[in-house]
């Protein structure tokens, strides 16, 4: 009899630890993971590698490196057939290949949540993935270095101006990581000691963090003002243009850096399988697998998982449900092929850490308010035990950061127009983590 094969298509939260766990149970089988790259990207620090603090190699976990028994498709899943149980996808240089599979798990993630706004897609700077990371540290360390080039003194102001969009989790961290960034790169330039620098955070909502507890909000807001942020609640962007915003309540603003952080919604990849869905997420049960469709299965920011704990809502997409999904996931689809039993997802609310930069912190573990040197242990401690590899190296990575402080150089591997806003590429979202 052929071994069974298990096709998984994306390695984020879901994908990377739905493999581990089916592999784990079911050594026997074919475990195919389809992912564009050869590593599991641990998102929340993501703001790190763009701040300088992190090199981008602490947070890619190789996958052939840490599942060697499982089997790595690379490429991008392009169509999807459930009815003839098979895939067809593109790999890095193009090529086409086709895979059949037994069982399928769609972990396609999320994409760039794009609103109509003028010049928003040709100026803004996305923040998704390891490409868009370093392009924003490049430009970042490019503005400051070519507003000491200047001595025209608007010119100076726009370059010295950050605005970003979004004031959630993403946002939040981006901002203050940022903030830090630049004070300690205009150290370096004595010329742009008397020229301030300045970061908006913008957001429709009425407060950064929304929908988050008020501690990590309250806590999140002090340490953004006391270090000169302007918080805008209840606006957004009306329109981008090269050197300049206009935020909806007609402020103009001067700069060259918008950076958006505004939200995520499901892969496109989905709209083709036929599938019921809710709030364009998949439909599943509480066994994770696709409603009508035996099988199939879906978990993540792609699935619209009841959540028990909250009866009538479905989960939200936080990388602390896409990683449990994918454990739970693994096993019940194990449990289709007659390996163990299967359980319904259900899973309570730990808390979320929210990394501010520097020696400070926001977290609320197990529901206990923590802020500033021990929320700073617990959010690294956290980390360093959520991430399937790279512990070391990330800690002694923040040791050195520690003693010596960070490098500020350009190093110019990402051009601009590699990395547009309104790419469809599914690199997985920006994830809370708790």
């Amino acid at each position: 009899m052929s071994r069974p094969t298990t096709a998984i298509i994306g390695a984020g939260f879901a994908g990377y630890f739905a493999a581990r766990e089916l592999k784990g149970r079911m050594p026997q089988s074919d475990v195919v993971l389809v992912n564009p790259t050869d590593y599991f990207l641990y998102l929340p620090l993501l703001p790190e590698v763009a701040a300088g603090v992190l090199d981008p190699r602490r947070v890619t976990v190789s996958i052939p490196g840490t599942l060697p028994k499982v089997r790595l498709l690379l490429g991008s899943a392009d169509s999807v057939s459930l009815e003839e149980q098979r895939l067809t996808y593109v790999d890095p240089e193009g090529e086409r290949g086709e895979l059949g599979f037994d069982r399928i798990l769609l972990t396609t993630g999320s994409v760039n949540k794009l609103l109509p706004i003028p010049g928003v897609g040709k100026y803004a700077h996305g923040f998704r993935n390891i490409a868009e990371a370093l392009y924003l540290r490049d430009h970042i360390t490019r503005q400051i270095e070519l507003a000491d080039n200047t001595d025209d003194a608007d010119e100076r102001a726009a370059r010295l101006t950050f605005v970003v969009v979004g004031a959630g989790y993403t946002g939040t961290e981006v901002t203050a990581q940022g903030v830090l960034m630049t004070r300690s790169l205009v150290h370096q330039h004595p010329r742009l000691s008397t020229t301030p620098v300045r970061w908006l955070l913008v957001d429709t909502a009425s407060s950064v963090l929304s929908g988050l507890g008020d501690h990590l909000k309250h806590t999140a807001d002090r340490t953004l003002r006391q270090r000169g942020v302007e918080i805008r609640t209840g606006t957004s962007v009306a329109e981008a243009l090269g050197d300049r915003v206009r935020l909806s309540d007609d402020t103009m603003v001067p700069t060259r850096t918008l950076i958006w952080c505004v939200g995520v919604r499901p892969e496109p990849l989905i709209a083709g399988l036929g599938c019921s869905t809710t709030k364009g997420r998949i439909d599943v049960d509480h066994y994770l697998e696709v409603q009508g469709r035996s099988g199939v299965f879906a978990c993540g920011d792609v699935a619209a998982v009841p959540d028990l704990t909250r009866p009538g809502e479905i989960t939200p997409m936080t990388a602390q449900h896409a990683q449990r999904q994918g454990v739970r996931a693994g096993a019940n689809i194990a449990a289709s092929f007659g390996i163990g039993q299967r359980q319904p997802y259900e899973h309570h609310d730990l808390g979320f850490v929210v990394d501010l930069g520097g020696w400070t912190s926001a977290a609320n573990p197990l529901h206990v308010p923590l802020s500033g040197l021990p929320a700073k242990a617990v959010t690294r401690g956290y980390h360093l035990i959520a991430m399937p590899g790279n512990r070391g190296r990330t800690a002694v990575s923040w040791l050195t950061e520690a003693a010596f402080g960070r490098q500020g150089v350009q190093l110019g591997l990402v051009r601009g127009h590699d990395v547009p806003l309104d790419t469809e590429t599914p690199m997985g979202a920006m994830q809370p983590m708790g």
